[in-house]
């Protein structure tokens, strides 16, 4: 069990292996990892970016149908967004409509009017940082985000990230150097994506501070 669940975390480096002992049931295996990645808030340690990095590279390769693929891929990180968004929409309002000393009821109006007003874009950049795409549609579920508005960036979201990735896979991930310093391109491509996000939340963050102040 231990091996197995070693094998589906490093799925990214031993997917050559899979595609040859499970032929096209390595399409339903990629969705199930995708889907367990952005839709179950227990699994946000699921490899996705570096996965479809490199089945983009099989796609290249002709082992895999990138096109087939992508599609399929896309369709299970817009369902698994929808999983977890209806899951933070259900516990929510419950969690916070009883009174618990270590919740704050001020933080969940705070929290709903922010995704009102960012919620887009939180959902479409959230797919590019680990962790974050896993907890982003969770949040917007317990903040209440419209529902329409929500599946409009999920879409949105997932067929840049899976799409995007795969893409990129397809065209460079057979080049010998990226292939050597995968792992360190990925964190550098998650830290490029990352420091504008969080800056840009920061520099919110001292804006209102300073509002508030004056």
């Amino acid at each position: 069990m231990a091996e197995l669940f070693q094998l589906i975390l490093h799925i990214d480096q031993h997917l050559g292996v899979w595609v040859a002992e499970y032929g096209a049931w390595i399409y339903l295996i990629l969705a199930c990892i995708i889907f367990g990645e952005t839709g179950l808030v227990v699994l946000p340690f699921l490899p996705g970016d570096s996965l479809l990095f490199i089945a983009g590279a099989f796609g290249a390769s002709g082992l895999l149908d990138p096109v087939l693929m992508g599609g399929i891929l896309i369709a299970a990180a817009i369902l698994g967004n929808t999983v977890n968004y209806q899951v933070g929409r259900f516990i929510g309002p419950k969690v916070f409509s009883r009174d618990y000393r270590f919740l704050d009821r001020k933080a969940l109006i705070k929290t709903h009017a922010f995704y009102e007003k960012h919620g887009g874009k939180t959902i479409v950049l959230s797919r590019f940082l680990p962790l974050f795409r896993t907890f982003a549609p969770f949040v917007a579920g317990v903040a209440a985000m419209r529902w329409l508005t929500f599946q409009f960036y999920n879409a949105l979201g997932a067929v840049i990230w899976v799409a995007g990735l795969i893409t990129l896979g397809y065209f460079f991930g057979n080049v010998p150097i990226i292939k050597e310093h995968l792992n360190t391109i990925v964190l550098i491509g998650v830290g490029a994506a990352a420091v504008p996000a969080v800056g840009g939340v920061l520099w919110k963050l001292l804006r209102s501070k300073k509002a508030g102040e004056a």
